[in-house]
């Protein structure tokens, strides 16, 4: 059989190449399928007919499309690389944006020499999972089950789950701290989280600087045990998404001022701003390659 490329088909069919790979992603073409990043589109294909429902356009919905189809080299699989690869390592995991890619394309692990730690491999299978569950999420109201949901995605299968005193999915149970900050204690962590998804969930508009007090807030209950770096840029990505907002991820290069930003947040909120501000720039170059509005 005759297949042709994207480019030839739209061009066959009078539409945009973003309109046509749309219609590969969500299986509205018979018979196409993949080859690494190429869409390959039988030559007697019929042009799918539109009934009252527009191509994603939303980086929520195009994300959404793409998840669902498994479609490989868009912005959903640079979503997955990018901000799994940036928050785990910002978290302390060894392996490469390399091995982390390796992961998430196979499924499969071959490093070559070199020891790696078994948590950092199953951390970052389980943050895929998380990344899906914010996608699928992302215009639900956020609530403590789907946050603890998250971080027993996040922490299944780990060294940490395998601890008595380790509450996977639950509330911590000792004392923790971030850096020097300290945080809320075990006994407090539930009525504080209550308490700020109350507030965060009763207003409906949300600016750029509510998401940010909101990770803040979070970050100084860190409710869990481990994880609440990871889970809390999760938590953030998805309300971008939510609110139509361009999300940010945060890579090595803007790690310090990441921290500095959160702990000066209550006396001066520009640094944190400008830090996030600064990723979110790099993400909109993401949406330009992709050809995603903003």
């Amino acid at each position: 059989m005759k297949y042709l490329s994207v480019t030839q088909t739209a061009r066959k069919w009078g539409l945009s190449e973003r309109s046509v790979r749309n219609y590969c992603a969500l299986g509205k073409i018979d018979g196409a399928f993949l080859t690494g990043k190429t869409w390959n589109i039988p030559f007697d294909a019929q042009k799918p007919v539109r009934i009252n429902q527009k191509s994603p356009t939303t980086l929520s919905e195009i994300l959404s499309a793409e998840m669902k189809a498994k479609l490989s080299g868009g912005i959903y699989h640079k979503v997955q690389i990018e901000l799994t690869y940036n928050s785990n390592h910002i978290e302390g995991s060894r392996l490469t944006h390399d091995q982390t890619r390796f992961i998430f394309e196979t499924n499969t692990i071959g490093f070559g020499d070199g020891a790696v730690r078994v948590d950092d491999i199953v951390e970052t299978a389980n943050h895929f999972k998380c990344v899906d569950l914010i996608i699928e999420n992302a215009h639900r109201p956020i609530t403590e089950t789907f946050i603890k949901e998250l971080h027993r995605t996040l922490k299944n299968g780990t060294t940490d789950a395998r601890q008595a005193w380790f509450a996977v999915g639950e509330y911590k149970k000792l004392p923790n701290t971030v850096g020097d900050m300290f945080t809320a204690s075990p006994d407090e962590v539930k009525g504080r989280m209550k308490e700020l998804l109350l507030a965060y969930n009763s207003a409906k508009e949300k600016t750029f600087d509510d998401l940010l007090d909101f990770h803040y807030r979070f970050e100084c209950i860190h409710p869990f045990q481990d994880g609440n770096g990871r889970i809390g840029r999760l938590l953030l990505f998805q309300e971008c998404l939510k609110h139509n907002i361009v999300p940010f991820i945060i890579d090595e290069r803007l790690k310090l001022f990441y921290y500095r930003g959160l702990k000066e947040w209550p006396n001066e909120r520009g640094y944190l701003r400008d830090t996030c501000l600064a990723a979110q720039d790099k993400f909109k170059a993401y949406l330009e390659y992709f050809h995603i509005k903003y």
